[in-house]
């Protein structure tokens, strides 16, 4: 990406462009205590869970960025599969690359997190996954807000307004769309690319309204969608608790850190 990412942005100094900034190396956080986080959450009147690649990881997702060879940005470069620049070099190679992960997704099922959030309706869902495993384990489609997107439907790269929903299985080839005759491609948010604006409007107006949120699986280093954290913090004296295998970028944010697998510490976390 074009921008500077070595000094981390503030909210205010954020757009709805897509950038990463690096982690900074922080110290492991000491465990919480899981009662008194829960206790929290049950008093809070609107609660907003906010989601990134390590809540579908124990679904056999891969992550984009964890440390090791298992994350697909080890294996992949970004700026070739998941650019405007890489589809206009070779979209068959992009397309190809996103069916791979399509039928990853397909063949994945909902874990215990998931079903776990599901089960929670009046918890308001904001996630950075593109999948759609909290639909499947029962959540509203309409009540999921995707802010990099949905890889389940393709969408014209004029973004004259087309886009279809796509079999995970079957995939898609190089098509036009049957409106402009613009490239389709995956509607998903790929690196330069603003977020939906309608889909960020809401995100925003949820964290302004909560009183609890809850920061599961991500390591909040995408911005501005990390943006969201220090939002809350801002807009509310509520809490902030946080779900996560490791330490992340949101922990200086926190007032609770809950350290371990989301599907172990998630439904023992909702738990009345």
């Amino acid at each position: 990406m074009e921008q500077d990412c070595r000094q981390k942005p503030t909210y205010r100094d954020i757009n709805r462009t897509l950038l990463i900034v690096p982690r900074s190396k922080i110290m492991a956080p000491s465990s919480s205590d899981l009662k008194n986080a829960r206790t929290c959450l049950n008093e809070a009147s609107k609660v907003v869970c906010f989601s990134g690649a390590g809540l579908s990881a124990e679904s056999g997702i891969s992550t984009f960025r964890d440390h090791g060879t298992g994350s697909l940005w080890s294996r992949y470069d970004p700026m070739k599969l998941a650019s405007p620049e890489g589809f206009a070099e070779d979209p068959d190679t992009v397309i190809q690359w996103y069916n791979w992960r399509r039928q990853m997704i397909a063949n994945a099922q909902p874990n215990a997190a998931h079903r776990a959030l599901a089960a929670r309706p009046d918890i308001s869902q904001i996630t950075q996954n593109v999948d759609n495993l909290l639909e499947r384990a029962g959540c509203e489609r309409e009540q999921v807000i995707h802010l990099h997107g949905d890889i389940t439907r393709d969408r014209c790269h004029n973004q004259c307004g087309f886009s279809t929903e796509i079999d995970l299985i079957k995939g898609t080839g190089e098509s036009p769309c049957p409106r402009c005759g613009a490239p389709l491609r995956p509607a998903v948010v790929w690196f330069g690319e603003s977020l939906p604006q309608t889909e960020w409007q809401r995100a925003e107006t949820l964290c302004q309204q909560a009183d609890c949120l809850m920061v599961v699986g991500t390591s909040a280093q995408v911005y501005p969608a990390a943006g969201l954290i220090e939002l809350f913090r801002h807009a509310s004296a509520g809490h902030i608790i946080i779900v996560n295998t490791q330490p992340s970028e949101a922990d200086r944010l926190a007032d609770f850190i809950l350290e371990g697998p989301c599907g172990d510490l998630i439904p023992k976390l909702l738990q009345n």
